[in-house]
């Protein structure tokens, strides 16, 4: 999915500053005249604070899709943000980044940069990565998740952390909040996101949050 973001001009309400809530997704993003880098798998809200007028477009792969576009295990980036020219060859980096700096569309070159490593022979995603994503996105318990896909305990975890940086709990923890968050955005009251994002209760749901975005519900969507 392709995405763009400007950070407020100078004087502007809340200034440059965003929350990133954390999602399972790994991004490739260019910034205007900052070059390319690479947005880990978060296990809580990143706070950017940007120059006032900064623009970005990134391209963000879904759970699991990251590390067959980067060449390393997700773990490897989680809560990271990272230069592309670190992963890969400066010289390909340059070329990108030119290409970007000239393109009307800067999002169309980077689905064609995606698409391109995704063609190459290099490690395909893991098979399993898209069954247990979509699991944990509909709620289902680990242990029968495991058993679904035909890994033991300890095996679907190890397979998590390489493919979406971290446990299946977590991945599954994360993907909740994305739940419970687009719901109270719609205008669901809390006490109905919680039951709807299946969380034990209204409680459950405000420590989770905290836990994860930092800021109180309600906040976050206020803001």
């Amino acid at each position: 999915m392709v995405w763009t973001r400007r950070a407020a001009e100078s004087g502007a309400a809340g200034g440059g500053a965003a929350r990133v809530l954390p999602d399972g997704c790994m991004d490739l993003i260019w910034a205007d005249g900052g070059g390319l880098f690479v947005a880990g798998p978060d296990t809580t809200a990143h706070v950017v604070a940007d120059a006032a007028g900064a623009h970005y477009t990134g391209i963000r792969f879904r759970p699991g899709l990251g590390p067959a576009v980067f060449g390393l295990p997700a773990v490897e980036l989680r809560d990271r943000r990272v230069p592309l020219a670190a992963l890969w060859p400066e010289a390909e980096v340059r070329g990108i980044a030119e290409r970007l700096a000239a393109a009307a569309d800067p999002g169309a070159v980077l689905e064609a940069v995606a698409a391109r490593r995704l063609a190459e022979p290099r490690p395909a995603p893991d098979p399993v990565a898209r069954a247990v994503a979509v699991g944990l996105a509909r709620g289902a318990g680990v242990a029968d998740l495991a058993r679904t896909v035909g890994l033991s305990d300890r095996q679907l975890h190890r397979r998590s952390v390489a493919a979406f940086g971290y446990g299946p709990k977590t991945l599954g923890r994360v993907l909740r909040l994305g739940r419970a968050v687009e719901l109270a955005y719609d205008g669901t009251p809390f006490a109905d996101v919680a039951v709807l994002s299946g969380y034990a209760d209204q409680a459950h749901l405000a420590r989770e949050v905290r836990a994860l975005a930092g800021v109180p519900l309600g906040t976050l969507v206020g803001g």
